[in-house]
């Protein structure tokens, strides 16, 4: 049955009331038209419930958008939803991406992660070619999707909305990785389902790296907002060398917007439920509204916080990760890189959610501090132990 509007409605009673399903809820295709976003092409999901977010096709069909009831839950940086043929993947030294950076969430990989790095290419057998070169947090995210499909789907009396589309990471002389995406969301809910499968379709032995930066902003994330995850270690943190204290912002308790603010990053160890789940999210008692992201630690063991609280780049990041933050050559070392055959792929299952009031606030924190009590101080001292990650 489908809940809308105070009401459980069947898939009978809910088509007495309206001479079509997008009155309520739908996905509709539609392409941007000005600016740095002309020509990109949007998929507009609406589950009826309040919950409205974008999916970016010629983006790596990552989400852009994201809104409950009219109050804005995912982060827009200033540089838009940009067109990928503006993107130079190789400017400014790697850190280009930034340009092309905005959105509730953007994916990283599929062969690196993390900020710029060469890799020996011998992997490739192409004499010319000495190094795989990656700019920062790798180059799928500015690859357009095809479209593979997408709509509506009735099982008995509920309605699933899904889009399904593929993104290549392909060249001659090295690496052929496909994402397979699938975006789902029922009628009625609060929740997007998010199914991707990373397959190698090449017949080089490739390594693969994934993450997911996932990005809030006001007014989920505003002053006095907190970070509630089940953390059993504090692993590093970026700024714990200089001054840990020195911006006066802790990893738990969120500021206001800060004047020149320097990115703060964390690296913690989470604890998973019974089932293999691992909880994050980021919540404002204030005004009862949170978002929360749901990964598995078999697929994502390693978890960043990602601090960007500049004032007008205002942001907090959850970025579930198939590695450690030491990046791809500290993954070798200690045999912890996926590397993947031909035909060899792996899966990856994430909910994200909206906590849209006080209940539901309330009820997602004490969930998540059921499975581990987070550090009660907003400066742990950072371990330095980083969990073996197996089954590579």
């Amino acid at each position: 049955m489908t809940q809308l509007y105070g009401r459980t409605l069947s898939r009978r009673a809910l088509a007495e009331r309206t001479g079509a399903l997008s009155q309520f809820a739908g996905v509709r295709l539609s392409t941007l038209g000005d600016g740095v976003e002309r020509g990109v092409r949007q998929l507009e999901f609406r589950t009826g419930s309040g919950l409205r977010f974008t999916v970016l096709v010629d983006r790596a069909m990552d989400i852009a958008e994201c809104e409950h009831n009219g109050r804005a839950v995912g982060w827009h940086s200033p540089s838009g939803f940009r067109n990928p043929s503006l993107h130079e993947y190789e400017g400014e030294g790697g850190l280009s991406w930034f340009r092309s950076f905005s959105g509730l969430m953007v994916t990283c990989g599929l062969d690196h992660v993390l900020f710029m790095h060469d890799d020996p290419a011998d992997h490739y057998v192409y004499g010319p070619r000495k190094t795989v070169s990656s700019s920062l947090h790798g180059r799928i995210g500015t690859i357009p999707a095809r479209l593979t499909g997408y709509g509506e789907r009735w099982d008995g009396d509920d309605c699933v909305l899904w889009a399904e589309g593929v993104v290549q990471q392909s060249t001659v002389f090295g690496e052929d990785l496909h994402l397979v995406r699938r975006i789902e969301a029922s009628v009625g809910t609060d929740e997007i389902r998010l199914h991707d499968r990373v397959v190698n379709h090449g017949f080089y032995r490739t390594p693969h790296m994934y993450c997911y930066h996932i990005n809030v902003g006001y007014p989920v994330l505003d002053e006095g907002s907190r970070y509630v995850a089940p953390i059993r270690d504090v692993v590093w943190a970026a700024h714990a060398g200089d001054d840990y204290r020195k911006q006066g912002v802790g990893y738990r308790t969120l500021p206001a917007p800060i004047r020149n603010f320097h990115e703060q990053v964390w690296q913690h160890d989470m604890a998973a439920d019974p089932d293999g789940r691992v909880n994050v999210a980021l919540v404002n008692e204030a005004i009862g509204l949170g978002f929360e992201v749901q990964t598995l630690k078999a697929q994502f063991p390693a978890m960043y916080a990602w601090q960007n609280l500049h004032a007008g780049h205002y942001a907090l990041g959850i970025e579930p990760s198939t590695n450690h933050v030491l990046g791809k050559d500290f993954a070798r070392d200690r045999g912890e890189l996926i590397q993947l055959e031909h035909g060899e792929e792996r899966r990856y299952d994430s909910v994200f959610r909206i906590l849209p009031d006080a209940d539901a606030v309330t009820e997602a924190v004490s969930r998540i501090e059921a499975v581990v009590r987070q550090p009660a101080e907003d400066y742990p001292a950072p371990s330095g132990a980083y969990p073996l990650i197996g089954g590579r």
